[in-house]
């Protein structure tokens, strides 16, 4: 009679880590990739450009959030998946950067400690309301982190640059993702 040979714990907790399955690596074509590119240049620079005048206010001259890289990844190279939706990119970044705010303001004197809660409490609440932007977990380490002046900004950080910036890019994907012939360019899959 056969016998069921039970792994231990461990073993099967290693297990896991081989992975499920095979991946499957499709080449984008040249025009796909120069339009990724040109979108990424277009809406980046557009973010960038209040910070090329002095004398606008602080919160305006700081458009430009390491964050807002990592969008432009999902939205101009990855614009049907779901991480990189409208609803994914605005929910996704409003909620992190009001909670990476609160968690400097509570916890400020410790970085540490402040930059896990915000990191954390944004991936579930993203979770929880379905609205789960990889990025999202940067833009609210970004609020505890500083510089000084996001600090100064406080809850204006989430206005600007967080939500003015998310909207420039969402602006720009919806305009050039589409002008691609390619079916698996057009933007957005879902706009809610």
């Amino acid at each position: 009679m056969g016998e069921t040979r039970q792994n231990s714990p461990l073993s099967e907790y290693l297990g896991r880590m081989r992975g499920t399955g095979s991946r499957t690596i499709t080449r984008q074509p040249i025009s796909v990739v120069l339009l990724s590119w040109a979108a990424a240049a277009i809406g980046i620079f557009l973010i960038a450009i209040p910070s090329l005048y002095v004398d606008l206010p602080v919160s305006t001259r700081l458009f430009l959030i390491g964050s807002f890289g990592a969008s432009a990844a999902l939205l101009y190279g990855a614009p049907h998946s779901d991480f990189a939706q409208p609803r994914n990119l605005i929910i996704g970044q409003l909620v992190a950067a009001s909670v990476g705010v609160t968690a400097y303001k509570a916890l400020g004197a410790h970085v540490g400690l402040a930059g896990a809660v915000a990191v954390a409490t944004t991936i579930a609440i993203l979770q929880v309301t379905q609205c789960l932007h990889p990025p999202a977990g940067a833009t609210a380490l970004i609020a505890v982190l500083g510089p000084v002046q996001v600090h100064r900004l406080g809850y204006e950080f989430v206005l600007t640059p967080v939500l003015t910036g998310s909207m420039i890019l969402l602006a720009v994907a919806v305009i050039v993702n589409n002008l691609s012939g390619h079916s698996n360019r057009h933007y957005p899959t879902v706009w809610w």
